[in-house]
């Protein structure tokens, strides 16, 4: 069936039966790979589909049709070109048209949207003007440009693999140029080449062709190099035309889509030399927005291009500066996140590296090893959203949970909602409970996130749980509070007299916390003996608190073997290292949110306390060995 084009209007339906007659398909499948012949008027040739020894991809040039009998892909010669080269409907019909000379007419309302034969010369014009420019790399004049892309690493097999080029400074070079081939003067300001007036569009600049998906040169990206260039921007780009379309235009689409399709990622980075860095370093898959954001209609692009695989299947991942204007591009995106179907990550250089400088400072390894890195974008801008709030205060946190909250409210694979729970509440060094039911009333009242710069609300001091709310005996995050409660309870010899150094804060839940109150102030009233359990009991501070110590009293130990001292211990060493790999989990955070260049002081007293964690969880770790 025919689809609609990507663009407004539709392909007349007889302009795409002409582009399939005089598209033959034995010759634009043998421009892709090898056929030969298969008797009966076919030809056969290796998949280009799938992988295969033995030739299965038939071609039946009577037919206009081709299958292969290996994977079962068939189709037509729009068809072929669509899924080899990973393009549209209409993309594919223009690539072919322009191919065998057919000028298609797109209508909307029954009117051609561009004239007759336009659009075929102007790509001509692009074309023409790409190969000038690249010539002009080599000139006198360009000595400049070269020197910039020397000190930014690249040479001249870098400069040519990806066009780039030099506008001269004379100012109508490029005019007279494709006058002399043809082109009319009307054609050039179209295509946005020359300006009204005659002069050079790009002048004194470095140049990048910026290509679709089919690889024709759509238009321009330019830097500047010159003091006393008259055009102050550091970057300038093509204005609209026919052919250039900023908001639907990606550099080095050209380049990355048959590895985006392939790989279901797209690496999003943000300038011409950071989409040349990420190539070169073997990131096959970077591309960049040209002169705009990145928005809806790129984002649509790429779902196409990823072939709209489900969220487990593909990835976004974009690459931002860690300051605040990194972390406003992400918000931004964040904001348009439900345009992609697949997972959206977010790259960043912790030393504010651009790809581009990390390849030149550090190698291609760390270019790849940063995209390797990349972390989810709920978790990026929710860390940047609490950096903004004291977590040291009460207040702070609490403001800091409400900003938070309707974040991970909103993510859209809900199996992951329960892990961003606990991820959040560790940041905020709050109760886990708590954060989930602030989650569950953002999600409900549908709150659009909040971020640092709102203006601070004044709030109540949240209600603590009390311990007189019993814990859910069946709680597996609470499993080793509840058995070492019950250890004490059962054989409270198996503890020396510091229980093991156990505290009232390796206990997480009020409850198990007030009893656990109750167990020191008990072994503190004397010795321990037959009425070990009754003494306990008379020392909590509420009834109900009673029923919970019955409760662990009757219950079984979960352990067949008789609970000796080496038991013992290894149960108060593993309830201990959840609570210090919780303190580590938040040091990190808190490292993570210190920058080691500014706060240079801070963030080695903080690494020192880490290390000091860390080695305490290594001694914990070995006396948790025994069979709990």
């Amino acid at each position: 069936m025919r689809r609609l084009p990507d663009v407004a209007g539709r392909i007349n339906d007889a302009d795409v039966a002409e582009v399939r007659d005089r598209a033959r398909i034995d010759e634009i499948v043998g421009s892709y790979l090898q056929l030969r012949n298969a008797g009966g008027g076919s030809k056969k040739g290796l998949c280009p589909f799938h992988d295969e020894k033995t030739p299965s991809f038939q071609v039946t040039p009577a037919k206009g049709l081709f299958y292969c009998f290996g994977c079962g892909e068939g189709g037509d010669v729009i068809t072929f070109v669509q899924k080899v080269d990973n393009l549209s409907f209409a993309e594919a019909v223009q690539r072919l048209a322009d191919k065998v000379g057919v000028q298609l007419r797109y209508t909307d309302s029954g009117g051609p949207s561009v004239a007759p034969g336009l659009r075929m010369r102007l790509l001509e014009a692009h074309q023409a003007a790409a190969e000038f420019f690249a010539q002009q790399l080599t000139s006198p004049d360009a000595l400049v440009a070269r020197q910039f892309l020397d000190q930014r690493g690249f040479d001249r097999e870098a400069a040519e693999r990806f066009g780039v080029g030099y506008a001269p400074r004379g100012g109508r070079e490029l005019a007279d140029h494709l006058r002399a081939r043809g082109f009319s003067h009307s054609e050039l300001v179209t295509g946005g080449l020359v300006r009204e007036r005659g002069w050079d569009f790009f002048q004194g600049r470095l140049l990048w062709p910026i290509r679709d998906s089919a690889t024709s040169v759509l238009g321009f990206g330019a830097r500047r190099l010159h003091d006393d260039d008259r055009v102050p921007a550091k970057y300038v780009n093509t204005p609209e035309t026919p052919l250039y379309k900023k908001s639907q235009v990606l550099y080095g689409l050209d380049l990355a889509r048959t590895a985006i399709g392939k790989k279901s990622q797209a690496v999003i980075v943000e300038g011409y030399t950071d989409v040349m860095a990420c190539h070169l370093a073997g990131v096959d898959t970077a591309i960049a927005s040209c002169g705009t954001a990145f928005g809806n209609d790129h984002a649509k692009l790429l779902r196409r291009l990823m072939g709209d695989h489900d969220a487990f299947n593909g990835e976004v991942i974009f690459t931002f500066d860690g300051d605040a204007a990194g972390q406003a591009a992400a918000m931004k995106v964040f904001s348009g996140d439900a345009n992609f179907i697949s997972q959206t990550y977010v790259a960043v250089e912790p030393s504010g590296l651009d790809p581009c400088d990390l390849r030149l400072q550090q190698g291609e390894a760390e270019v790849r090893e940063l995209v390797a890195r990349r972390v989810p974008l709920y978790r990026f801008v929710m860390g940047n959203v609490i950096a903004g709030f004291d977590l040291d205060r009460v207040e702070g946190r609490v403001q800091a949970l409400r900003a938070a909250a309707p974040l991970v409210g909103s993510i859209r694979d809900k199996s992951m909602v329960g892990g961003y729970v606990r991820e959040l509440a560790q940041l905020l060094g709050m109760d886990v409970d708590e954060v989930r039911a602030e989650v569950m009333r953002a999600a409900s009242r549908g709150s659009a996130p909040a971020t640092p710069s709102d203006r601070p609300v004044q709030v109540d001091e949240p209600v603590a749980p009390q311990p007189s709310v019993l814990p859910d005996p069946h709680d597996r995050d609470l499993v080793v509070e509840r058995e070492t409660l019950k250890l004490a309870l059962h054989t409270p010899d198996g503890f020396d007299p510091q229980w093991y150094g156990l505290t009232t804060d390796d206990f997480a839940h009020p409850a198990y916390r007030a009893v656990f109150n109750s167990l020191q102030a008990a072994a503190s009233d004397g010795e321990i003996g037959p009425d070990w359990t009754d003494r306990v009991r008379g020392q909590l501070p509420d009834e109900r608190l009673d029923q919970l110590v019955v409760q662990l009293v009757v219950e079984p130990l979960t352990t067949n073997r008789e609970p000796d001292a080496a038991f013992t211990r290894a149960y108060a060493a593993k309830l201990q290292l959840i609570r210090l790999t919780g303190e580590i989990g938040d040091m990190k955070s808190k490292l993570q949110r210190t920058n080691p260049v500014t706060d240079t002081t801070a963030y080695n007293q903080m690494f020192s306390v880490l290390l000091g964690l860390e080695s305490r969880r290594a001694r914990l770790k070995q006396l948790a060995v025994g069979d709990v």
